[in-house]
């Protein structure tokens, strides 16, 4: 599909180019001159609106979006599945982070264990029921346009989630977060995804979190899980749960 801002923009600065030296040598008229010159410099404006326009509408993203969570949630309410996602680092998924809902709570121990195959069902313990379902979140593919993989220290992680949801994304407008060993706090002002009452974000959490807790997870080479999320006034407060190895 042609940009419409580039064919205005090129029929702008055309037009005034071939108008401008008629107007000024032919009919000798400053006005018109002007005129030309003025539609010659809207035309290079217009081109230039064409090169930042997104070649996805913000609305036929969010309708993808809606679409991969609404399909993900009418899966994990067939199964019967409420518990809380637990967020993997690239290291334990075979080079891509994604997230694993356990059948049953426990045992998250387990996903120390080596690396877990690449199917939707995965195993990661020797008791048979110890599964889940490993899903791809909005996080994982992020991960990928960050310029620097984020190291283990707050200003590293808050650094990338920074440039994730407020420079690449735009659905954020500033970003902190307060850390310990074993619980991370994010706060998030100004998001534009906040947290909804729904069979996906119980398991999975918003985007505005899930984001948070797959760069988190990287950064620290650790599983984590959204233990909590709350909004109030346009601020999203996420807590982010370190799981470490039971030795």
């Amino acid at each position: 599909m042609k940009n419409p801002y580039r064919l205005l923009g090129i029929g702008l600065a055309i037009g005034g180019a071939i108008f401008a030296p008629l107007a000024y040598f032919l009919i000798v008229s400053i006005p018109l001159t002007a005129v030309s010159l003025s539609a010659v410099i809207l035309g290079f404006t217009s081109m230039a609106l064409a090169n930042a326009r997104p070649y996805i509408s913000p609305e036929s993203a969010d309708i993808v979006l809606k679409t991969g969570m609404e399909n993900t949630a009418a899966l994990l309410e067939e199964l019967g599945l409420n518990t809380k996602a637990i967020y993997l680092p690239s290291n334990t998924r075979e080079g891509k982070p994604q997230a694993v809902i356990p059948l049953v709570a426990g045992n998250e121990s387990a996903l120390f264990k080596g690396r877990l195959n690449g199917r939707l069902i995965v195993r990661y313990d020797d008791n048979p029921e110890v599964m889940g379902i490993a899903v791809t979140t909005p996080g994982s593919l992020n991960l990928d346009q960050l310029p620097n993989k984020p190291g283990n220290n707050p200003d590293e992680i808050e650094a990338a989630i920074t440039y994730v949801l407020t420079g690449l994304l735009d659905i954020a407008n500033a970003v902190k977060i307060n850390m310990n060993e074993k619980q991370i706090i994010i706060q998030v002002t100004g998001a534009k995804l906040s947290y909804e009452n729904t069979w996906y974000y119980r398991c999975l959490g918003s985007p505005v979190a899930s984001i948070a807790a797959t760069i988190t997870c990287e950064a620290l080479q650790k599983p984590v899980r959204i233990v909590e999320e709350t909004n109030h006034k346009k601020t999203s407060r996420i807590t982010l749960e370190v799981l470490h190895e039971v030795v």
